[in-house]
């Protein structure tokens, strides 16, 4: 047993038994990102069906998204722990094992939309529905892989709650009913939950988070709306399939590609900066996408926004870690995809509402092209300004007191000159005591 317990208090493996939790995490974005983005081939059969303008259509695909990502509901269940158990397994490979794992979405787009499209055709839009129902059953299979681990980090953080709940029972049988016994409990508690949400108060997570919220507006529309407008500029109901199936395989090429990239020593240190590229790459195709109004020019368009879509889905947990570390990162993904559901909740109506109000799909697409972009420059000046202060700093220590050595935690300064000085007087009188004993 105790050969156990010394076998899971270290360092992410990077390999081993975390390769099955990638393949789990791989079958759950299967099952949960693809089977929810291939709703968007369902969307014309609903609209003709219930006979509902694109607005009030849209609603299917929004409260899907957001009950996923804000109630723990469904899919959540799932999706947010199976990708924080990957962050658990991987340390120096972590892009690359997030990449394979967040590839699922592609493959499952790639397989499902011309299999959903023959679904429709030989058993309607039910027929179609019951089967993906029994196909999603395999989360169950998926979460027989997600096997725990504990890590140095969790081991500390799990002594000193053991530490806490010890001495609160002990304080408990000694006086239970004591006013300073009830202080001490809720002292206790508040220290748990600020030691675990603590990367709330941090200003880089902020900047992230805010960044989140006009990402996801502008993401979640072309999956439901690609495949409408490619049969408003003329394109069949299997070539828009087909463009659903190159945006999925494109997107695993990303997802892949791009986990391997930032994970090499040249790129490693600019996961960050990768991540607001692809991002903002994704908000240009979005700005070109009213422009091309034929199949061969929407499919450069597919091949383009999949492969930086699956760029910053695969790095969005990588970031996350590089700011709140690996101890916060389940929580932190917790709240970040906590944060995409109201983008997912109103974007599609929002731009359903446009396209019925002009006419045309230009002021939805653009819309969400610059909500991305947006996301994009946020970031990128937030970084900018971050190593601006810090520069700044350095140089303001220089310039001043020789003796001065500069702490920075974020954007706090500390001062140890007094210290070093205390210590230049005792050094001195010491020298002066040893040359004159008497």
């Amino acid at each position: 047993m105790a050969k156990v317990n010394r076998a899971r208090s270290t360092s992410p493996p990077d390999g081993g038994w975390g390769w099955m939790v990638v393949a789990g995490c791989f079958l759950v974005t299967i099952c949960t990102r693809a089977v929810t983005r291939c709703i968007s081939i369902f969307f014309v059969d609903f609209q003709t069906y219930f006979s509902q303008d694109y607005a009030q259509t849209a609603w299917i695909h929004s409260i899907v998204d957001c009950v996923t990502m804000l109630c723990g509901l469904g899919f959540a269940l799932c999706y947010s722990p199976a990708i924080a158990m990957v962050g658990k397994y991987f340390s120096r490979r972590k892009a690359l094992a997030y990449g394979i794992s967040m590839s699922g979405s592609g493959i499952g787009i790639f397989i499902l939309a011309p299999v959903v499209q023959l679904l429709i055709e030989q058993f309607s839009w039910r027929g179609a529905l019951l089967i993906l129902g029994g196909f999603v059953l395999n989360l169950c299979v998926c979460g027989a892989l997600m096997r725990p681990i504990t890590l140095k980090d969790d081991q500390t953080t799990s002594e000193q709650n053991h530490v806490c709940r010890t001495e609160t029972q002990g304080f408990q049988r000694a006086s239970p009913s004591s006013t300073w016994t009830k202080e001490w409990v809720q002292t206790c508690l508040c220290g748990s939950l600020q030691q675990e949400y603590n990367f709330l108060l941090m200003s880089d997570f902020v900047v992230l988070a805010i960044s989140v919220l006009f990402m996801a507006y502008g993401c979640s529309p072309l999956f439901v709306y690609l495949v409408p407008y490619a049969l408003s500029i003329g394109v069949s109901h299997q070539q828009a399939a087909f463009l659903m199936s190159i945006l999925g395989v494109i997107d695993i090429i990303g997802n892949i590609t791009f986990g391997w990239l930032t994970d090499r020593r040249c790129l490693k240190n600019y996961q960050y900066i990768c991540y607001l590229f692809a991002i903002g790459m994704d908000g240009l195709c979005y700005l070109c996408l009213p422009m091309l109004q034929s199949l061969p020019l929407l499919v450069p368009f597919a091949c383009t926004f999949g492969y930086f879509d699956g760029a910053y889905v695969t790095l969005i947990p990588v970031v996350t870690a590089e700011i709140v570390g690996t101890t916060s990162l389940s929580s932190a993904l917790g709240v970040v995809y906590f944060l995409h559901a109201v983008p997912y909740l109103v974007s599609p109506p929002i731009a359903g509402w446009l396209v019925d109000t002009t006419g045309s799909y230009t002021a939805a697409f653009l819309l969400c092209g610059f909500s991305m972009i947006f996301s994009s420059v946020l970031l990128g000046f937030a970084r900018l300004v971050k190593k601006m202060r810090k520069t700044q700093l350095q140089f303001l220590a220089k310039e001043s007191d020789p003796k001065l050595q500069l702490w920075t935690n974020g954007s706090v300064a500390y001062s140890v000159a007094r210290e070093l000085d205390q210590k230049d007087g005792e050094s001195v009188a010491i020298a002066m005591l040893g040359s004159n004993p008497t």
